[in-house]
């Protein structure tokens, strides 16, 4: 099977994620309280669950390397199985904890990411970039994030789901087991599509001794400039994520179908942006255009605690995340072009270790801060994401991607060597 035609099935292995993703992200806090978890506790679940996602990304960077991507991907389809089991079976806290960590829970970037993170990204990444050429892979990591958003809109109705359930006499606890029952089949069909992806090389070619001279960093200096900004922005998502649902639920009394048509809204408001990406990654360079379009999404952000409705408040994070949304693709895809393509999954997971070592810190302090400041969370994320905007421009201003070295845009003149 040529390479490309990887592309339908690890569309397809998104489109799943994210679907799963999407009603997951809403439900599984809302479970939590509930369930009797209070906001500090909710915190310290996702804060624990977080060290499991940070082993299995290490261990995925290390894996796919090595022994093959696909098969990466199939593993984590088979824990997130056996995850989602498990929540719909138990509300013991480390069962709980352990669940929530294999399945992914709360780390598939929220509303409007197209389930674009997580454990599986070093994977599914490397695949993505190894399947089209240099010139069309923005393209490519835009046109996966639109399937996601789609695919995560559908998702976001099913939040709806508990509620209608629960006005039938059904339980809130049952109700939303029997959708932590309904992602476990989902995570089977995510390893059925899964199974027909083929690698372009073997284990063994990838693990050849000769480096890759195209490339305009070393792959420690690539690791060490994204794993700094990286880590700024995990401390700003970390105080988002799945707490955002529960200042929803705080702020404005939102419940799960309220929450669940937002972000099926945002879902497809993000949509279109993914696929315009390319186009202003091309005129304005990947790094300005990554850059202008967060800083956009901060101050969003950042207006969000001022609105005097859950709609209107609504609207400025929709509108976070149409901007964070046009920078994405460019982002992602970047990272794969300057990166040497023996090492691809390990620059993916470990330049993302940070972020997930940081997220969870967030949570936690978010969480307990909540409770004698209801907006504290907003403003941490606006802080540290504003950190990780000024850290990235500067630490990568300068580093080409092979596809801009030649191109009609503002940084074809900043072509260097590579850094020792």
């Amino acid at each position: 099977m040529p390479v490309s035609q990887n592309l339908k099935w690890l569309y397809a292995n998104r489109a799943l994620r994210s679907f799963a993703t999407a009603f997951l992200t809403v439900i599984f806090p809302l479970y939590l309280a509930v369930s009797g978890y209070s906001a500090a506790r909710i915190g310290m679940v996702l804060t624990l669950s977080g060290i499991i996602s940070v082993l299995l990304l290490a261990g995925v960077g290390i894996f796919g390397d090595k022994v093959g991507r696909k098969r990466a991907i199939i593993i984590l389809s088979l824990l997130s199985f056996l995850g989602s089991l498990v929540m719909a079976t138990s509300r013991d806290f480390w069962f709980i904890v352990l669940a929530s960590g294999l399945g992914g829970v709360g780390k598939g970037g929220g509303a409007g990411s197209g389930g674009s993170w997580g454990p599986l990204f070093p994977a599914e990444q490397p695949l993505l970039a190894e399947a089209v050429s240099p010139e069309n892979r923005t393209k490519v990591f835009g046109r996966i994030s639109f399937v996601g958003v789609l695919a995560g809109a559908l998702g976001s109705l099913v939040a709806a789901v508990p509620e209608l359930l629960h006005e039938q006499g059904i339980s809130w606890q049952t109700s939303y087991q029997l959708l932590f029952g309904f992602s476990a089949v989902l995570s089977i069909f995510m390893v059925m599509v899964a199974w027909p992806i083929r690698e372009s090389r073997s284990p063994h070619a990838m693990r050849s001794p000769e480096a890759d001279e195209s490339v305009p960093i070393n792959v420690k200096q690539l690791t060490g400039r994204l794993g700094l900004t990286n880590a700024l922005n995990g401390l700003g998502f970390g105080f988002l994520g799945p707490l955002l649902t529960y200042w929803f639920y705080r702020r404005y009394g939102a419940g799960p179908a309220e929450l669940g048509t937002l972000y099926t809204i945002i879902n497809l408001a993000t949509a279109m942006p993914y696929l315009l990406s390319s186009k202003i990654s091309q005129y304005l360079g990947a790094v300005r255009a990554v850059t202008y379009t967060r800083t956009i999404s901060i101050v969003w952000l950042a207006l969000m605690p001022f609105m005097p409705t859950f709609w209107l408040a609504g609207l400025s994070y929709l509108l976070r995340m149409v901007f964070n949304s046009l920078g994405m693709p460019a982002r992602q895809s970047y990272a794969m072009g300057v990166a040497d393509k023996r090492y691809r999954s390990r620059v993916a997971a470990f330049s993302n270790l940070p972020s997930q070592l940081t997220s969870m810190l967030s949570p936690v302090i978010g969480g307990s801060e909540m409770e004698s400041f209801l907006d504290f969370p907003i403003y941490g994320a606006v802080f540290f994401m504003t950190l990780n905007v000024l850290a990235y421009y500067f630490a990568f201003r300068h580093i080409v991607p092979p596809e801009e070295q030649n191109g009609p845009h503002p940084t074809r003149h900043l072509t260097h060597p590579v850094v020792k």
